[in-house]
């Protein structure tokens, strides 16, 4: 006879699961305590979820309130995991200069593991030899200063369309303004696109827009959401959001495209339409064509490997220019100071007779200074991809066991006050030439693309995208705020996701100066 379950029974299971839980939390709590020794101090958190509830919707805040309670490192228990938080410049080096080795792995969400793809990332694949050539290959075929020389003309030509897309839509929209977002997203997506395919992607001016575009920025939006099953991986079997099945279609449906890509290129070989000398091969000839040992590292990559890793180098690419623009521009907008000396450096530079190359980025030390302020106070993550301890590590005189998930907050490393002068201001000559502080993973205090061996290895492609990008907006057009507001009345709400972005994305009004 078959039972038909009611609502009692259903109330009734879910008790004595719960119970189930807590008792073994409570054995793995003792068991911790007892062989691992001491841990550092954090909030005591609730039964069973633990500190959830008190890191809120804006962590990177609350954390920072944790480390003036609590310390330096900050431990904390997101339902059954253990989390460590390191909140200060001081724990930030003895973790980066001692123990890199022993906290490189990642501590991947459940939605980052659908699929297993990756595993052929650098972002979030274990580290080890093929982890190791995937950033040799970028640090020699991407990344290397030759080839950054050699594919600036594709960069200015992005660019270029980008200014025209601004000045068309100014026209449009003359007193409502002009999105800044929306267009320096789709140009970094070129960029990124004329790298690896040699091919513009999206143009944001089309009604249609673009599907590999716009299913890369659902798919990014996806896998930054907070998923009950990274907090009790009981509940991985049943995806109580629907998180993972909504990701697991966006993620078939662009490694489809991705892989269209690739089949493409391979038709076009087998056919001989295309042929390409050495200089002008792209990334993804880069990749079709690499020969490895067959021993620490594989004879060619797979397919399932080599789209995801395009994936990738798409999403990483693209978010960090998009944010870090829109927020410099929205300091500047409300510090009509800084924007008058920004634009008369560029003046005094470039003139008004050419267009800002990337030649002239050097003698920009103001630039330069704004773009490294903004990504002080507004780093594209706010706190670092997780990492995880591969085996118990002594920090600062405390035990982190093994496993245990590590976030660094380099939002409050960078608005601490006792590493920072009026924290909380927007100040780029803090940054001018009589300060050697830089974003490379060597000052502690300023972490925006982390350090270590998992330090950003697109630096050197963000450098010179940053700066010409919002030193050409900068150049080509005086810009004012739109829609009434006002410097003082400027929404600055942040909306966390893969990246820090603005809440309410910012619309001002350009008027072109540059008629070259």
């Amino acid at each position: 006879m078959e039972i038909q379950p009611t609502a009692e029974m259903w109330i009734w299971t879910a008790v004595a699961a719960a119970a189930a839980m807590l008792v073994l939390l409570l054995k793995r709590s003792r068991r911790n305590a007892a062989t691992t020794g001491r841990i550092p101090p954090g909030p005591p958190g609730w039964p069973i979820l633990g500190n959830i509830l008190d890191i809120g919707f804006k962590p990177h805040k609350t954390l920072v309130d944790f480390r003036n309670k609590y310390g330096p490192l900050v431990w904390l228990r997101l339902g059954s995991v253990n989390t460590l938080v390191v909140c200060s410049a001081e724990a930030a080096m003895e973790m980066f200069k001692n123990h890199d080795h022993s906290t490189c792995n990642r501590h991947l969400n459940e939605t980052l593991k659908i699929g297993g793809s990756y595993t052929g990332t650098i972002t979030l694949g274990e580290y080890g030899p093929y982890w190791r050539m995937l950033r040799r290959l970028c640090a020699t075929e991407l990344f290397s200063r030759k080839r950054i020389n050699d594919t600036a003309p594709l960069r200015r030509r992005c660019v270029d369309k980008l200014m025209k897309w601004i000045s068309d839509e100014a026209k449009e929209q003359s007193e409502h303004g002009v999105e800044l977002a929306r267009y320096v997203f789709a140009t970094s997506f070129n960029v990124i696109g004329n790298l690896m395919l040699s091919r513009d992607l999206v143009d944001p001016k089309s009604s249609k827009g673009n599907e590999f575009f716009n299913l890369t920025s659902e798919l990014t939006e996806l896998t930054g959401k907070p998923n009950l099953a990274d907090f009790f991986p009981i509940l991985r079997w049943f995806d109580p959001q629907g998180l993972k099945k909504q990701t697991e279609e966006k993620q078939i449906q662009v490694l489809d495209i991705v892989g269209s890509f690739v089949e493409g290129r391979r038709r076009q070989d087998i056919e001989g339409k295309q042929s390409r000398d050495k200089e002008q091969k792209d990334f993804l000839d880069v990749l079709m064509e690499f020969e490895g040992t067959g021993k620490d590292e594989p004879a060619k990559i797979s397919d399932k490997n080599l789209n995801t890793f395009i994936l990738e180098l798409f999403v990483a690419a693209t978010e960090t220019t998009n944010s870090t623009v829109e927020w410099a521009m929205t300091e500047l907008l409300r510090q009509p100071e800084a924007m008058k000396k920004v634009k008369d450096e560029i003046a005094k530079v470039v003139g008004f007779e050419r267009k800002l190359e990337e030649s002239d980025i050097d003698d920009l030390h103001y630039l330069d200074a704004v773009i490294k302020e903004t990504l002080r106070l507004h780093p594209p993550a706010p706190l670092l991809i997780p990492r995880t301890a591969i085996k118990d590590v002594e920090l600062m005189g405390y035990i982190i066991p093994k496993d245990t998930q590590i976030f660094v907050n380099v939002w409050g490393l960078g608005r601490d006050p006792s590493s920072w002068e009026d924290a909380d201001s927007f100040k780029p000559e803090r940054f001018t030439a009589a300060s050697n502080l830089d974003y490379r993973g060597q000052n502690f205090e300023y972490l925006p693309f982390g350090a270590g061996r998992r330090i950003c290895p697109g630096l050197p492609l963000g450098h010179q995208m940053l700066h010409l990008v919002l030193g050409s907006l900068l150049h080509s057009f005086d810009w004012s705020l739109a829609n009434g507001v006002t410097p003082e009345t400027l929404d600055m709400g942040e909306k966390m996701g893969t990246s820090l972005r603005k809440d309410i994305p910012l619309k001002a009004i350009p008027k072109p100066v540059l008629s070259v």
